[in-house]
């Protein structure tokens, strides 16, 4: 099984942003995902928003943190490599880097519910 850093996803085709909604991907298939803002902070690979994650699985009572009484938005996204995106949210949060291959199961799963 492939780990959700594998460089091997090659790059996507487009990445647009919408600042206030989410993150479009367009593939090199030609097939397009899209991840909304709040699953894209909720699943950031950074450490605190794993450890976020593990505690709600165990917990279905914890609380997760919301630094700021505003409506989540993404500020900025940088290309990190040749391999994935970084994501800065207004909440202050932009230590999470979404690969390529993280990013296609996220969109696939968001595209499930």
């Amino acid at each position: 099984m492939n780990s959700p850093n594998d460089p091997t996803e090659p790059p996507p085709l487009a990445l647009h942003l919408e600042k206030c909604k989410g993150l479009t991907v367009t593939w090199r298939d030609g097939s397009k995902g899209f991840i909304n803002l709040v699953t894209l902070r909720r699943m950031s690979q950074s450490a605190d928003a794993r450890q976020d994650r593990e505690s709600q699985s165990t917990n279905p009572l914890h609380i997760l943190k919301h630094s700021s009484a505003e409506p989540l938005t993404a500020l900025t996204a940088e290309l990190v490599g040749n391999y994935a995106v970084r994501i800065r949210f207004s909440d202050g949060h932009d230590t999470g880097l979404f690969s390529w291959l993280y990013l296609r199961s996220l969109a696939s799963d968001a595209q499930n519910i």
